[in-house]
């Protein structure tokens, strides 16, 4: 091979070196677009344009729970428990109220003897 190259000419070689770099970004690039179709197969699961979920994700995730603290001021404004806390319940948390004054009883009220 070497005794080849060493009888090209110089234009000779340089031709061969774009027709090298062409045929190696053509073969990159359907390299490149099989390894694409191949992830597209594995994150569908064989079927096109649909991601499948990743990671396990918190099974509460997406899911609404019932509201356990009220402000007593303004009725409308609840806090389930999960997040930060609101301004008007950390407000009255500082001012030294207990979290249990805001909880909203749960259940039957009890039974008069």
């Amino acid at each position: 091979m070497k005794r080849k190259l060493n009888a090209m000419s110089f234009e000779d070689l340089i031709e061969l070196r774009d027709n090298v770099t062409a045929w190696i970004t053509k073969k990159a690039q359907v390299t490149r677009d099989e390894l694409k179709a191949q992830l597209a197969r594995i994150d569908g699961l064989g079927r096109p344009g649909r991601a499948a979920k990743r990671g396990r994700g918190s099974a509460l995730e997406g899911r609404k729970v019932p509201a356990k603290y009220r402000n007593p001021k303004k009725r409308s404004e609840t806090w389930a428990g999960r997040g930060a806390m609101p301004r008007w319940l950390r407000a009255e948390v500082k001012s030294g109220k207990k979290l249990e004054h805001f909880a909203i009883r749960r259940g039957r009220p009890p039974k008069a003897a």
